[in-house]
């Protein structure tokens, strides 16, 4: 059973922006903060944004900061992800995750209990 889904992944250019949407069963959505992993070709998956249950509280790696921002709409059960000003290294498989409180996904390993099937993201330069 597929509880997270992500989508709005692309093949933009160096500059441009791009929003991802996750939509999540009920249940998991309103008991979870919800964020965002990506990984690279050859390279680990690593932490992008968190929002915490309440969208009150976010996280971000430092390598988005000020160009992407998390977001959650819980009536509708999604959380984005806008990214703009978009670098050929954000070119990644971005994942939708979810975990008992936001700062959890910022801990290595990341302490979540439910992933998404992922959504490629390709920025030429």
């Amino acid at each position: 059973q597929v509880q997270l889904v992500e989508s709005g992944g692309g093949l933009v250019q160096a500059g441009d922006s791009l929003r991802l949407s996750c939509a999540a069963s009920g249940s998991i959505f309103s008991n979870n903060g919800m964020g965002w992993f990506r990984q690279a070709p050859g390279k680990e998956r690593e932490f992008v944004a968190a929002v915490s249950r309440s969208g009150d509280s976010t996280y971000y790696a430092d390598s988005v900061k000020g160009r992407f921002t998390i977001s959650r709409d819980n009536a509708g059960n999604t959380v984005y992800l806008q990214m703009n000003s978009l670098k050929p290294e954000d070119t990644a498989v971005y994942y939708c995750a979810a975990a008992r409180y936001d700062a959890y996904m910022t801990v290595t390993p990341p302490r979540t209990n439910y992933w998404g099937q992922g959504t490629q993201v390709t920025v030429s330069s």
